[in-house]
């Protein structure tokens, strides 16, 4: 088992790890992010969510000293940024979207290099390496070189780079980006674990499923500013419903049903020739209409329904 990553030097519960006031950022006159504030608390793990040009990315970047902001203050590990961001960086793990490791390196060699730069002692880096190989599952491939790596692999290692230090602050940018089901769902069991030790994350991701999987709360940002925020069961339950009825049909059949929903204080959205009614009490009893529908469904309202309900359907360049 990984040691707690607050094993030292550990925080009390509830301290705040990030807080960030009227963050803003313009690029010339356009403005990517617009006074945003949130905190995030010690073991919480925050979904970050937004479509493409939401301000995430830059907001991310914000935090991490890479883009500098317009206005506003972070303050991470209550360390100012950018002021005080080589001190602040001491306390957190990065795990990007892109691959960063050293292709000429093995994966042994990755770890240990990493750990160079947080100047950790070689024999404490040697046990920590052996340490995370075994949490993610690559102790039989600690001698491999990184091109021999499937992408499940390179992704897992990513991981147990960004934890080399110990940090108290896990930002995760995509971290299943292009993998197969069973690859994602054991670095889910992973993160799961250091949930449960207490490490405080900061996830952003395209896979709603794994937000809502892995997230206690979360910060859904639009055209740069956060449009809703908070436990996604209840954000869902709140703006959302209970159940969504998606049905394919006729425009003639869609009217009449739509009226029907409507009487049950259901929320419709036609798109095409697909009606989505999204219920906030028990609807079962419209189902006898759905009989002759050529296709129809109903299943439990998620974070994908909130997300488009907030941030609409429409494709956005980035």
């Amino acid at each position: 088992m990984i040691a707690h990553p607050f094993a030292t030097d550990s925080l009390e519960r509830g301290k705040v790890i990030v807080q960030v006031d009227n963050l803003t950022k313009f690029f010339g006159e356009r403005c990517a992010v617009d006074k945003i504030s949130f905190s995030v608390q010690e073991g919480e793990c925050v979904g970050f969510l937004g479509p493409n040009g939401a301000g995430k990315t830059t907001t991310i970047h914000m935090l991490l000293g890479l883009v500098k902001k317009s206005s506003g203050s972070i303050r991470i590990m209550d360390r100012e940024i950018p002021l005080q961001q080589r001190e602040a960086k001491r306390f957190m793990g990065v795990v990007p979207q892109t691959d960063s490791l050293d292709p000429d390196l093995t994966v042994e060699e990755n770890l240990r290099t990493y750990a160079s730069y947080f100047q950790i002692p070689a024999r404490k880096s040697q046990a920590r390496c052996t340490e995370l190989l075994e949490f993610f599952a690559l102790a039989n491939r600690r001698h491999e070189i990184i091109e021999h790596l499937s992408g499940g692999q390179r992704r897992r290692l990513l991981l147990a780079r960004a934890l080399i230090n110990e940090p108290k602050l896990l930002i995760l940018d995509e971290p299943t980006v292009g993998l197969d089901p069973q690859a994602r769902h054991l670095i889910w069991e992973r993160l799961e674990i250091l949930q449960t030790q207490g490490t405080t994350m900061l996830l952003t991701s395209h896979y709603l499923d794994e937000v809502e999987h892995l997230s206690n709360r979360v910060l859904i940002l639009d055209h740069g500013k956060i449009v809703a925020q908070g436990i996604p069961q209840q954000l869902i339950t709140e703006l959302v419903g209970i159940d969504v009825f998606v049905v394919e049909g006729s425009t003639a059949e869609l009217d009449a049903l739509e009226k029907s929903f409507a009487s049950c204080g259901a929320a419709t959205e036609r798109v095409n020739d697909k009606l989505y009614a999204y219920t906030r009490q028990d609807c079962s009893e419209l189902e006898v209409l759905l009989k002759n529908s050529r296709n129809w469904l109903r299943r439990p309202a998620n974070l994908e329904d909130l997300f488009i309900q907030l941030t609409g359907r429409s494709l956005r360049e980035s």
